[in-house]
């Protein structure tokens, strides 16, 4: 199997206001990476992005590389100290998985923008911990969606119930996300490999895991999936090998345990955390399991937005830092 990995300067476009910079183009051995600024979209639609980070510099919307081929595209978007990915079918269908907190909403919305998506078919919410959901809402009244999958869980805060409003008021309906439950995307498979069982004492056991694969490519996206859940997914033998690996609940030692790593044996691990974040995530007991076990590792505190493209055969990886 062909890697390409790829870094790339995204000092634009940048969503502000209504206004693109377009990027230079990047040529690789593999693949032609046109690297251009979307076309803007109505400004009457236009969501204003004013996210600031912690150290009090602006953080813009960052757009990676599109591809002039047919190419299924899964990019973990940085949105600090939480998760946020969008997946993009060879046949044009979208779907995301989480938003981020509460304050990345529009930072989301306008990533999804800048990717060309007009519509959702599908929406997941992992679990409801607001660093899961807490965007969704804004994400939910912006864009017309098809369906949207929950967890049989609840959680007594203003994100779970904000998100409950905004598909109640959407005329949606809430599927519930199970092991075994197929997702309607045309031409890859996803399927949900977890929650296996229908109650846990901890919430973040309850989150939606799903396992996408596209010719011999696969991801294998796990929430905060913890140590019980993973145990539970190899006990029910389902297939969890997978090139890409999101790992589970911030790269916590609570996670990625030493016999689920090996039946993912994954090649390239992704951790979604803040930087400088208060969890002191990711813990040194997972990046040292991961680095023994000889994934390579990307962390979207330190690599920013992080897009892994295939066309079932190769993987091109690129990054914004």
């Amino acid at each position: 199997m062909a890697v390409n990995t790829l870094k790339y300067n995204m000092k634009g476009p940048k969503i502000l206001k209504n206004k693109f910079i377009s990027l230079p183009i990047i040529t690789t051995l593999i693949l032609c990476l046109l690297v251009g600024g979307c076309a803007s979209p109505n400004p009457s639609q236009q969501v204003n992005s004013t996210h600031t980070q912690a150290s009090g510099q602006p953080n813009p919307i960052q757009t990676p590389p599109t591809y002039p081929t047919k190419l299924l595209k899964v990019h973990f978007i940085d949105v600090g100290q939480g998760d946020a990915i969008l997946i993009q079918t060879p046949d044009g269908q979208n779907m995301l998985v989480d938003a981020g907190e509460n304050d990345y909403g529009d930072v989301v919305v306008n990533y999804l923008i800048s990717q060309g998506v007009k519509d959702l078919d599908i929406v997941l919410g992992t679990h409801p911990h607001s660093d899961h959901i807490g965007g969704l809402d804004t994400v939910i009244k912006y864009f017309p969606i098809k369906y949207i999958y929950m967890p049989k869980a609840t959680n007594n805060t203003d994100s779970f119930r904000d998100v409950l409003n905004a598909v109640k008021n959407k005329g949606l309906k809430i599927s519930t996300a199970k092991a075994g439950v197929v997702l309607p995307l045309d031409g890859v498979n996803c399927r949900f490999v977890a929650p296996v069982k229908d109650s846990y004492e901890e919430l973040n056991n309850y989150s939606g895991v799903i396992r996408l694969d596209y010719g011999s490519q696969s991801f294998l996206l796990t929430g905060d999936a913890g140590t019980e859940s993973e145990a539970q997914m190899l006990s029910s033998g389902v297939n969890i090998k997978s090139t890409v690996l999101k790992v589970g609940h911030h790269g916590s030692y609570s996670s990625s345990s030493s016999r689920f790593l090996k039946a993912a044996a994954p090649q390239y691990a992704v951790i979604m955390a803040g930087k400088d974040n208060q969890y002191e995530h990711p813990h040194a007991q997972t990046l040292t399991r991961l680095t023994n076990a000889g994934i390579n590792i990307y962390r979207s505190d330190q690599d920013g937005t992080i897009l892994f493209a295939t066309d079932g055969k190769d993987m091109q990886v690129s990054q914004s830092r």
